[in-house]
């Protein structure tokens, strides 16, 4: 099967880029705002439910539903691996999010595309290079740095804390046994069909634990960030899918991991304007060091490229 070619409009796909970025960046400190009035469960199943039913109009509108005949060729044990992976990740990461700060769950996430290079070096057989471990060695160092940092200027208890960060890391782990599910699922069907049935799976999946009425007591504006972040979800991976259209895989890695310093930068400027919605998480000198060795070892792991084992 021939590869993907990009159109090679790279200012175009670094724009697209930029804004995955920007959106992903703010899109914690967004649930960390609405997670105060809305417990996490109820605020994964609207998320779910509206990029669910958004994405199924969209793809009527455009008359291209998938039909039965292709659903039937779906591989559902994979699919059920992938549903179960990317809901487990939402609530986990927002139970996580909601005992430490958006800064930590941010940087802590950059963990997840590790674990699945790491899964994809068993299960594909695929090989890191001398410098894509010296990225592993890079990001884990930042990692304990920025703990560190964190738990010196807790506003929450150590236990909590702790407790939050245990939840971040499982979930990036299952985030990336969902990614290689999705992996998979790509030998079958667009990915536009895939997301249209892990959406509506999970807002299925999550309904029993929803509180769907608590909607209606929430205030103006937490509701239009509650909005903000459904509509987050859409956009972000849809310009994400067209980024790589335009621009090579591997570059827009490197942009993406530019993620948490955009919440980071969310963090310090947003208190300055809704300090009854969300107070300042100040970082110091070493927390930056921390938080800038995990994004360079990141973008070392996405430099160097994957090599495929000897068969």
């Amino acid at each position: 099967m021939p590869l993907h070619q990009v159109s090679g409009r790279s200012r175009l796909g670094l724009a697209l880029s930029l804004l995955t970025v920007l959106l992903w960046g703010v899109l914690a400190v967004a649930l960390k705002i609405v997670t105060q009035e809305l417990d996490p469960f109820t605020v994964t199943w609207f998320r779910f439910t509206v990029a669910g039913v958004l994405l199924g109009l969209y793809l009527a509108i455009r008359q291209q539903l998938p039909t039965w005949q292709q659903l039937t060729k779906i591989p559902w044990q994979i699919l059920a691996i992938a549903v179960v992976g990317l809901s487990l990740n939402y609530i986990l990461f927002l139970i996580g999010l909601s005992k430490t700060s958006a800064n930590n769950a941010q940087v802590i996430t950059q963990i997840a595309p590790v674990m699945m290079g790491i899964f994809s070096l068993i299960i594909f057989k695929e090989k890191y290079n001398y410098r894509q471990w010296m990225g592993v060695a890079i990001l884990i160092c930042g990692l304990i740095l920025f703990s560190n940092e964190q738990v010196r200027s807790l506003v929450t208890t150590f236990d909590s804390y702790m407790w939050g960060n245990v939840l971040l890391l499982l979930g990036a782990v299952v985030w990336a046994f969902y990614g290689i599910a999705q992996k998979q699922l790509l030998q079958s069907l667009p990915s536009s069909y895939i997301m249209l049935c892990i959406y509506l799976s999970a807002a299925v999946l999550f309904t029993p634990t929803a509180s769907p009425a608590k909607l209606l007591s929430l205030s103006g504006l937490h509701l239009a960030i509650l909005i903000f972040c459904a509509l987050n979800t859409l956009i972000a991976y849809g310009a994400f899918a067209a980024a790589l259209e335009h621009w090579q895989a591997s570059r827009v890695s490197i942009v993406l991991t530019l993620t948490p310093l955009v919440t980071l930068a969310a963090s310090l400027a947003l208190p300055n304007f809704i300090p009854q919605l969300l107070s300042p998480s100040p970082l110091s000198l070493l927390g930056w060091v921390g938080a800038i060795a995990v994004i360079c070892g990141s973008m070392t792991i996405s430099l160097s490229e994957t090599k495929k084992a000897a068969i």
